[in-house]
């Protein structure tokens, strides 16, 4: 019962993040937001490491991995995501992110060799037919864009490569420790583009921006992790499970806080994208 609950209040964290980021960049520019996030929660996940006496200085070696896994999971991925989600709607952003595993399965067999299976390339055509599918009525009223869409897949490859690249390490740090440091390095990279594309003018310190960068560094990128690195080391396969109700949270918080309709186009969609999803889980 405990695991059930842990697995929802991830899903429920972890789509809550489109919404948030929607409610951010009304009052900052994307990558001002995004910088921020990470800055706030690269301090928390750090200082929680060493309170919980989990801090290991790493080696030369481990700095180098940090850096390239921080650049493509936070500078390039978060990076791309934060600004994509301006000129798209919620409710996609949380579908594209649960695609994920279907993105990995391609990567993964360009970089470690492993050949997809006909049921992984049958997951992935429904996974982006279903992303197709749910944007119709929303590229109609203009609330999510080409430029939007084009951005928001090129995070979702960013990350792609970021997990598989993760998957070549032999890691020996705890985990907190190698988010902690991946948010911030990627935080560090991505500061001279926030600096050159950021208008004064546009900074509202309002409300808005302080409540949806607190949710996002605190309650996304802090306590949904450690939510997930605990689901991780219970059983990776059942933990990637949980993101099947990503989307489903998804178009709830965009219909419920952003009033993002949902129609018969969305649930094709998520369907799809949820069906995909567990028929490349699906064991023989």
């Amino acid at each position: 019962m405990k695991n059930i609950a842990i697995g929802i209040l991830f899903a429920m964290l972890w789509a809550s993040a489109s919404v948030a980021t929607k409610f951010g960049v009304l009052s900052v520019p994307p990558l001002f937001l995004g910088n921020v996030r990470f800055f706030i929660a690269g301090v928390v996940l750090l200082l929680y490491a060493l309170i919980s006496k989990q801090y290991v200085s790493p080696s030369k070696e481990e700095w180098k991995h940090l850096a390239i896994f921080g650049f493509l999971n936070t500078t390039l991925y978060l990076g791309l995501y934060v600004y994509a989600m301006k000129y798209t709607a919620a409710g996609i952003g949380s579908l594209a992110v649960s695609s994920n595993p279907l993105l990995i399965v391609l990567i993964s067999s360009w970089m470690i060799g492993r050949k997809a299976s006909r049921k992984e390339w049958i997951s992935i055509l429904m996974g982006i037919g279903g992303i197709y599918i749910a944007t119709i009525p929303l590229l109609k009223n203009n609330q999510t864009t080409a430029v939007g869409l084009i951005l928001l897949s090129l995070s979702m490859i960013a990350v792609s490569f970021a997990s598989v690249y993760y998957a070549k390490i032999k890691w020996t740090l705890p985990n907190i420790m190698i988010n902690g440091w991946q948010v911030m390095l990627g935080g560090i990279f991505l500061l001279p583009f926030t600096l050159l594309t950021t208008d004064l003018q546009e900074l509202h310190f309002d409300n808005r921006f302080i409540y949806s960068t607190l949710w996002l560094s605190l309650a996304v990128s802090v306590i949904g992790l450690i939510c997930w690195f605990y689901l991780l080391k219970i059983d990776t396969v059942k933990a990637s499970l949980w993101l099947f109700l990503c989307p489903l949270f998804g178009f709830l918080y965009a219909w419920w806080l952003m009033d993002e309709p949902i129609t018969l186009y969305t649930f094709i969609g998520t369907f799809l994208v949820v069906f995909g999803l567990y028929i490349s889980q699906k064991k023989a």
